[in-house]
């Protein structure tokens, strides 16, 4: 039987490690457009929670962007952390027009910004929405606390821990209140 209290920490880490597996398996069988799969995912735990962390203040301080130190507080506070994204996404060739282009002929090749690679097929990100879906649903059956957070997405990336061209953290938590709400 599993017991976690507040002196018990290595048990808490490695349960929120496996919910946190359990999420990325979510991720990768959750339903995509045409059944093509783009989806990429990592869990992080341990030292690259505080690389991740420590990476993410650096990054708000140098571009001036705000609430990367907030984000990085809730990281660091983290058992895990899951990484989502898409790599590579080809277009579903529906010409639709929902990526801003009549026909996806016209869709330009993928090109880095100062975050993440685009334009994509609007497609491919539902899929990247839908695969962060499923793998919070997965953590919420488990009583573990969330929060899907962009911040860690470019940072993620920017440092190595995910290869994906755009990608979403969901960091993960299990105490009395849920840290990543009312911050």
């Amino acid at each position: 039987m599993l017991h976690l209290t507040a002196g018990s920490p290595n048990v808490m880490e490695s349960t929120l490690r496996l919910v946190a597996e359990l999420m990325e398996l979510s991720a990768i069988t959750a339903p995509k457009a045409g059944g093509k799969d783009y989806i990429v995912t990592k869990v992080i735990a341990g030292d690259e929670l505080n690389t991740l962390a420590d990476a993410m203040v650096q990054y708000g301080q140098q571009s001036g962007k705000r609430n990367f130190d907030r984000d990085a507080a809730g990281v660091k506070a983290a058992g895990a952390v899951l990484l989502v994204g898409i790599k590579d996404a080809r277009p579903l060739s529906l010409n639709c027009g929902a990526c801003g282009y009549a026909k996806c002929a016209d869709l330009p090749e993928p090109q880095e910004g100062p975050e993440f690679t685009g334009p994509y097929c609007a497609w491919r990100f539902i899929d990247l929405g839908i695969a962060v879906s499923s793998a919070v649903k997965t953590a919420s059956i488990h009583n573990v606390d969330n929060r899907i957070m962009y911040r860690i997405g470019p940072v993620a990336r920017k440092i190595g821990l995910i290869d994906a061209n755009v990608a979403l953290g969901v960091p993960l938590s299990a105490t009395g209140k849920n840290i990543y709400f009312d911050r």
